[in-house]
């Protein structure tokens, strides 16, 4: 086996090296299946250390593991790696200083001839562990376990470790420094008091979540200052979120170069060099991930102590909207209980009902479909008034208001985490290059030098082995140079891969809307066929109702096959760090989600019945299907199914399936290869991307069409109370913990959100426009209706056509099915009368509607707009008692360190004093005195003669 010359030269004690090879860890890790999160650590260190969270002496506690999969060897290598760990006091140069990896060269002839691409690994992660051991980390190894294969490396930061990381990051921590945070007073005090008793019952029974009167003045950790710092209990001074944060940093800082280019943690696990990197998760808690707690609010700080602040963020983010949906709900259902009030007494639904009428309607479909009675359609026309009445209008401007209150509230909450959690003055550094995008660069470099040698074949020995070296330089993993990046040109193929590919994506899901209106079409047909009457008065529901079923399902597989599609399309681009890999992926996901989610909902508010032509003159779609008409009491009616089942059946199903039933299957999987239950079982966490992307989503069916569903934010509270205890259980106990990350914000999900809020304003505002009747109603109340009243509205939006005037081949075949003969049919649109001079022309009604409505759009959007924009002015982004304790503590900071300062420059004055008077006393005779006690006294002292 190869020798790692580089770390074998010294001994243990000299390297500092603490490593302890274990032959069994078939405990590590523990049972994760019936846990819920953040109790309280294990105070025994000895239970701890049997589930893995201790190193075998059960002092040094695991704040990372490495895993990696391997070859069993043979019975002599085994053996020799054992005589190796009993003999670690007496290490030759020839071994490898990490016990259970390295065997003398000697022994070399005993072993198996091992593969050539395993052996590559091992070495690769030698070299690796070797530079981890370099840079202060213990490492504990097995790979004698009874998990077939699996190895693996546990990491203990010790404190020297820490500090240093802790500087380099500049992690602020708390001082010895207290202050009085700023109370309230008077009438906001009381408030305030009874706030806290109404609300008591719904808080988690945790010390962290109980409001503070103190706090402790935050400064970035320095070693030269560890004065400042409360070290009484060393131990818990870094805690585990803290701890696996620094190791994190080691591992992405910390490279192997046993390969063509440095290779860091993340190269490692893309190579296979390692399967998995991790913490344990080390908490329990009944307070947070638990359905029975639905009611209480989360313990954030707890939360962001134990998974960090990136993830503690997307918690209190999810709880504030939450609890801003309970407000939007209440008004939401008396918005709807106003329309199940006024039901009875709405003219237009009541003239539709009223058989006394005998409205006939033209046939909806050709030939099969033959003439029916308005007062057929009487249960559509009043299901239609509970959501489509004045009060929704008001609703529209309220949950406008609404969005941009609720963004102004967090931009206010999070600000107070931040100066909870000590990020004020936290600016992301600059990120490491993530490992795809160093390698690119690399390979670019090569092709460089390839053509340049190429060009140059013939040239001088020296300039042969500037090539030579400048190769070895390359292939040892040295960084080239700062100015070597890659280029738009470089990165152009990728960029038209994308455009291309999002272009495609988005055409697949019209093509697959398309395809649902033809099925609409074509089965609608079929249906009207049939000989029972009442076959032929469901199938406007029927149609209806699969339809939106095959809408969900598609939505629901190609959501799937979006977000894959999505990060492959970001990966080619090679984006420099992980925020940009990020950032980017959102868009893309986004992009074609929101495509994906939206468009059967946009094709029934905008375009459905707009197109459809008149009897005599109707559009096709290739010459066959007849495109489909409104219900006569208007799209909102469907717009308002479409827009629930999608909403419920996407929240439920990708709930129950995606986020709770697919990582279990993984989990059970895992468990029955090792059958051992360990955080290795758990599944590897992937970002906050899908969780953010789910809300959103959600985001976009509460404020986009509210209008046409105004029980929306009441389906999304109760779907958001059940996802934040699932979330939390996922966290916990399906996933394995991840890195801890700090942040300050939510990133570009909340321009997202502002983006969302902007657009629903323009959407609600065509919908009530265009999609409703609301305007329709006003212009003929105003303009048309001679006492006033709406009485005659629906007379009044019907146009005539003769059916003589039908199209050969498109007349009913059963003209006779309502008991007479037909003469004069009725369709909706604004149309001159067959008796007119310019018949069927489009009326003058017409354009005074069209009028009314594009007048609606501009004050409805203009006004809410203004009142948003009002709303974002009027509360301050930072809450004042925020901004003054953050004045306090700079003040405070300031005060600490002139005393710092003070207290040195009278020690250095005490320092010249005593060396002044030590000078005097030299300078003087050395004569002792006797004291009027018997003592001895110097020269300080009153001298006595005896």
């Amino acid at each position: 086996m190869r020798v790692n010359k580089k770390y074998s030269c010294l001994p243990a004690e000299e390297k500092g090296i603490h490593i302890i090879n274990i032959r069994a860890i078939e405990d590590i890790g523990y049972d994760q299946h019936e846990s819920t999160l953040l109790n309280s650590l294990s105070k025994n260190p000895d239970a701890d250390c049997k589930y893995g969270l201790y190193f075998r002496d059960g002092k040094r506690k695991v704040d990372y593991i490495l895993v990696y999969h391997y070859k069993k060897s043979s019975a002599g290598r085994t053996l020799t790696r054992r005589a190796l760990h009993n003999d670690a006091g007496a290490r030759s140069t020839k071994q490898d200083p990490l016990p259970g990896k390295g065997v003398q060269t000697e022994m070399g002839e005993s072993e198996p001839h091992a593969d050539c691409h395993e052996d590559d690994k091992r070495f690769r992660r030698e070299e690796y562990e070797g530079n981890l051991v370099e840079a202060g980390l213990e490492l504990e190894h097995d790979e004698d376990t009874k998990i077939h294969g699996v190895g693996f490396v546990k990491i203990h930061a010790p404190w020297n470790v820490l500090c240093r990381e802790a500087e380099f990051l500049k992690l602020k921590m708390p001082t010895k420094k207290m202050y009085q945070i700023n109370q309230t007073h008077g009438l906001l005090k009381k408030i305030n008091s009874v706030i806290q008793k109404i609300t008591e019952p719904i808080q988690p029974k945790v010390a962290e979540h109980k409001p503070q009167t103190v706090k402790r003045l935050s400064y970035p950790f320095s070693r030269e200052k560890q004065h400042l710092f409360d070290l009484s209990d060393r131990d818990s001074f870094f805690d585990s979120k803290t701890r696996s944060t620094i190791v994190y940093e080691i591992l992405k800082r910390t490279t192997c170069t046993k390969a063509k280019y440095s290779m860091g943690i993340t190269s490692l696990l893309a190579n296979g060099v390692y399967s998995a990197a991790y913490p344990l998760h080390d908490l329990l808690c009944e307070e947070w991930a638990s359905y029975g707690v639905f009611y209480k609010y989360q313990p954030i700080d707890l939360v962001r102590k134990y998974f960090g602040e990136k993830i503690g963020l997307y918690f209190a983010w999810l709880g504030v909207y939450t609890q801003m949906l309970i407000p939007a709900s209440i008004v939401g259902i008396i918005v709807f209980l106003y329309g199940c009030a006024t039901v009875d007494e709405n003219i237009p639904s009541m003239e539709m009902c009223d058989q006394r009428n005998n409205i006939t309607m033209c046939p909806l479909c050709d030939r099969t479909c033959s003439y029916w009675k308005m007062s057929s359609a009487c249960a559509t026309a009043r299901a239609s008034h509970l959501f489509d009445n004045p009060a929704t209008v008001f609703f529209s401007v309220f949950m406008a208001l609404w969005a941009a209150t609720f963004m102004e509230h967090w931009k206010r909450k999070q600000m107070r985490l931040n100066y909870r959690w000590d990020l004020t003055g936290f600016e992301e550094e600059e990120a490491h290059p993530r490992a795809e995008y160093e390698a690119k660069v690399l390979e670019k470099s090569l092709r460089k030098e390839h053509k340049h040698k190429e060009k140059h074949r013939y040239f001088p020995e020296e300039a042969a082995n500037k090539w030579r070296q400048r190769v070895k330089t390359v292939m040892a993993g040295v960084k080239l140079t700062d100015k070597e990046k890659l280029t738009w040109k470089d990165r152009f193929p990728a960029y038209l891969t994308n455009f291309v590919g999002i272009i495609f994506m988005v055409g697949l899901t019209f093509a697959i809307v398309f395809g649902v209106i033809i099925y609409r079409i074509s089965t609608a047909a079929a249906l009207a066929i049939s000989a029972t009457p009442s076959g032929r008065s469901s199938v406007r529901v029927t149609v209806t109702a699969t339809a939106v079923i095959i809408n969900l399902v598609v939505i629901i597989f190609l959501d799937e096959v979006y977000g894959c599609i999505a990060r492959w399309l970001t990966q080619i681009e090679v984006p420099k760090t992980d925020k940009n890999f990020e950032e980017r992926l959102i868009f893309k996901a986004f992009l074609l989600k929101f495509v994906n989610a939206y468009t059967p909902i946009f094709y029934v508010a905008f375009f459905k019945g707009r197109f459809v032509g008149r009897p005599g003159d109707y559009v096709y779609i290739f010459h066959s299907f007849r495109m489909e008409e409104c219900a006569p009491g208007g799209c909102l009616m469907e717009l308002c199914i479409q827009l629930s089942i999608i909403m419920l059946g996407k929240q439920l199903i990708q709930n129950n399936l995606f986020e709770i039933g697919i990582p279990k299957m993984k989990k059970f999987i895992r468990y029955m290869k090792l059958k051992r239950r360990l955080d290795y079982n758990l599944e590897p966490f992937s970002g906050l991307t899908p969780e953010y992307m789910e809300m959103i989503i959600q985001f976009g069916f509460v404020t986009l069409f509210v209008a046409s569903f105004p029980l929306a934010p009441l389906f999304a509270l109760l779907n958001n109370i059940i996802e934040i205890r699932l979330d939390a259980k996922k966290f916990v106990t399906e996933l394995r913990r991840p890195v801890a990350v700090r942040a300050k914000d939510i990133g570009i999900w909340y321009n997202i959100l502002r983006g969302i809020g902007k657009l629903a304003v323009i959407i609600n505002a065509f919908v009530i426009s265009f999609t409703s009747d609301f305007i329709p109603r006003l212009v003929y109340l105003y303009m048309y209706s001679e006492n006033g009243t709406m009485h005659g509205f629906v007379n009044h939006t019907l146009s005539s056509f003769n059916v003589s005037d039908f199209q050969a081949g498109t007349a009913p075949n059963d003209p006779m099915e309502l008991g007479y003969e037909v003469q004069i049919c009725r369709y909706k649109d604004y149309r001159e009368p067959p008796w007119s001079e310019n018949k069927y022309d489009i009326s003058k009604d017409f354009w005074a509607v069209l009028a009314a409505r594009l007048a609606f759009v501009i004050v409805f959007q203009n006004l809410v707009m203004f009142m948003s924009d009002f709303v974002d002015w009027i509360i301050p982004d930072i809450p004042k008692d925020i901004s003054q304790q953050i004045h306090k503590e700079k003040v405070l900071m300031v005060e600490v360190f002139m005393r710092e300062e003070q207290g040195k420059l009278q020690m250095e004055t005490w320092k010249d004093k005593d060396k002044k008077k030590g000078e005097n006393c030299n300078n003087h005779s050395p004569r002792l005195s006797l004291s009027h006690s018997g003592s001895l006294s110097s020269c300080h002292s009153y001298p006595v003669d005896v």
